[in-house]
């Protein structure tokens, strides 16, 4: 139906809708890792028909955006599975020099115009063997700083991760010998250096297990000898229960950290809190690289920040004041570049995706400067989400955003509630962004709502919300799902007997843990989940998580109980409720063996159910075909389950 035609009259989930699941699979994923090249702002790039890939782009002074490397190059970076800023670049003679990680065989290479790529870093044999992130070009000193993360055997856990320097010469292209260690591996884990401007002194943050980065982090600052060797390293802030998110230094040689020492992360200059308030100028370092802010030539600061969404602004650190940039933007991605007065971040707003942003900070002036959106469709047919606050158990709140059923061509008839899928973040140390996702239009355009849950243990609420978690994964997040479900039912705004849950990673967990532990769903959509929690927790996922779980569900030696008690996979009888499990042979954060685990308890017991497992796709699908089948199938559960009838979708085939 065209808009302006007259409305029809359709039971809900049976709306005819433009946006078809080819449509939200093409616009899947963002912009990332943004920086400057001279002149020029350069980011990296989805190619979800091009086998999930990512490319670099460069955006030309003429305004022209060019690709710059093709198929098969695939920008990305493995470094603790979720990888990191994987390109850096300089300017020698006129000409830029780039240095980039290849997701196939993770060796850094070297490209400069009109060349091919040239291998920097050699092959290692040995388990994962040696992957790179966050390089950074120094010209001058003939080599490119990085986190080298090192296999020392076959298991995922046989690893160090070492700050290093690496030849730009190409001598350590076969040569693991050539590549210099600039520290020790005493830490388990470490950033990226930042280098003082002075050339100085090298500043970087460390932990350890069993802390993730969210928990404590150590802000350590060495002073760098004119051979390049680091000397007297000293921890400056930080610690077992203070995150400290990124680290950057001053034009003037202070030094720039995002603590969350008072429960927020805030912004310090050498140890002095400089826009105090309740809102995060920091977040959960997933990957390495990610940047909240950076600090500008004139001395202000860019910044992302907020409460619950981001903005993008500059902060006056001698004022404290921040003045935010003007636009259409709700959030902001933790990608930050500066050259001179002009800032490059990546923004988007429930009636636009993620596009690359540039700000002026003379004029005020924000714009977008690449991968801008298009609307697709009709942006009629968008969702129109509400922020939502729910009371939980004990009182507590929960943050949500609700997408109630939209399309300007139908509505349902009088007395119908509709179907509603609550969608379960990943990490759990994460949070759902209030964006334009077409994969939440393609459900919302066709008549089925959808309710994001910020539930206890999600970021951007403070230190103390996220806390809300710490040994109750598989308890709160469980809850607070529950809780918003059951509100939008008991408030009218969803049908009862038409709830359905659905998330992947830890959202997975969720979602199963939710069909075992609750009779509030109808069906759910479980997608490469954690099932085992001491399985996961004893060897079977990566070594970046392999402790995770000492803060989300309790040390495993003083409570294996627990363990078991709240696994999915030990409660294999107490699912009734049909399910779809979706699953990359690839993953191994969350391998395939939790899911054929599951699926060996479920044998016999009929329950209506499918499982369908993608090769050449790990953790967190990428490839356009995958996403097309993923979308259809998950419409079709509901389809069956919900007794709708939407069109031109392939029936799901079920099993019992």
């Amino acid at each position: 139906m065209k808009v302006g035609e007259s409305v029809q009259t359709l039971a809900y989930g049976s709306w005819p809708s433009p946006i078809g699941a080819a449509l939200a699979a093409a616009h899947d994923g963002r912009p990332e890792f943004v920086g400057f090249v001279g002149d020029e702002a350069w980011w990296t790039e989805p190619r979800p028909a091009e086998g999930g890939r990512r490319t670099l782009v460069r955006r030309r002074a003429d305004g022209r955006e060019e690709q710059v490397l093709p198929a098969p190059w695939n920008v990305r970076s493995r470094v603790i599975e979720y990888g990191g800023q994987p390109w850096s670049a300089a300017v020698v003679d006129g000409a830029p020099l780039v240095v980039f990680a290849d997701f196939a065989d993770q060796r850094l290479y070297r490209l400069e115009p009109g060349g091919e790529p040239r291998p920097l870093t050699p092959l290692s044999p040995v388990g994962g063997g040696l992957r790179w992130a966050e390089p950074q070009v120094l010209v001058e000193r003939g080599e490119v700083w990085c986190v080298l993360e090192e296999f020392t055997g076959d298991g995922p856990t046989d690893v160090r991760r070492v700050l290093a320097a690496v030849p730009l010469d190409g001598s350590a292209a076969q040569d693991r010998d050539a590549v210099r260690e600039l520290t020790d591996d005493r830490h388990r884990f470490v950033t990226g250096p930042r280098l003082s401007p002075d050339g100085g002194r090298a500043a970087w943050l460390a932990w350890d297990h069993p802390r993730m980065p969210w928990d404590g982090t150590e802000l350590i600052v060495a002073e760098v000898g004119d051979d390049g060797t680091f000397r007297a390293a000293r921890t400056l802030a930080g610690g077992p229960e203070e995150s400290v998110a990124q680290v950057e230094w001053a034009r003037d040689g202070s030094l720039l950290y995002a603590s969350d020492r008072t429960g927020w992360w805030n912004l310090y200059r050498d140890g002095t809190p400089l826009c105090p308030r309740e809102e995060e100028f920091g977040g959960p370092l997933w990957k390495l690289g990610q940047r909240w802010f950076a600090p500008l030539e004139s001395g202000l600061i860019a910044v992302v920040h907020g409460r619950g969404a981001t903005a993008l602004g500059i902060l006056d650190p001698d004022t404290g004041e921040v003045v935010d940039a003007a636009g259409p933007w709700t959030e902001f991605s933790p990608t930050l570049a500066v050259h001179g007065e002009r800032v490059v971040s990546v923004g988007a707003s429930p009636r636009s995706a993620y596009e690359v942003v540039e700000l002026d900070t003379r004029t005020g002036r924000a714009r977008v400067i690449g991968a801008e959106h298009d609307d697709a469709v009709d942006p009629a047919y968008y969702p129109e989400p509400q922020i939502r606050t729910f009371t939980g158990p004990a009182g507590r709140d929960i943050h949500a955003h609700i997408y109630p059923p939209h399309n300007p061509g139908c509505v349902a008839p009088g007395g119908e509630l509709p179907p509603y899928v609550v969608w379960v973040h990943g990490g759990p140390t994460s949070r759902a962004p209030l964006v334009l996702d077409l994969e939440i239009a393609y459900f919302t355009s066709r008549g089925i709502g959808v309710a994001e849950v910020n539930y206890g243990g999600s970021t951007g609420y403070g230190r103390e919300y996220r806390g809300r978690l710490r040994e109750q994964w598989g308890v709160v997040d469980v809850e607070d799902c529950a809780a918003v479900a059951l509100a939008l039912a008991e408030e009218g705004t969803a049908d009862r007997r038409r709830l359905a849950i659905r998330g992947g990673s830890a959202g997975g967990w969720t979602s199963a843990a939710s069909l075992a532990a609750t009779d509030v769903y109808a069906c759910g959509t479980i997608i490469y989940p954690i099932l085992d929690l001491t399985a996961w927790g004893t060897g079977e996922t990566h070594d970046f998580e392999s402790q995770y779980l000492e803060t989300l569900v309790g040390p495993l030696a003083e409570v294996p109980g627990r363990y078991t008690e709240r696994s999915p996979v030990e409660h294999a009888d107490s699912i009734t409720a049909p399910f779809l499990l979706l699953q990359g042979l690839d993953d191994v954060i969350c391998p395939p063996a939790q899911c054929e685990r599951f699926l060996a308890r479920m044998e016999g017991r009929r329950v209506p159910h499918a499982y369908i497992a993608f090769e050449g796709e790990g953790h967190g699908f990428r490839r356009a075909d995958t996403m097309i089948r993923v979308l259809e199938s998950e419409l079709s559960l509901y389809a069956q389950v919900f007794g709708l009838n939407p069109r031109g979708v392939p029936t799901l085939e079920l099993s019992k």
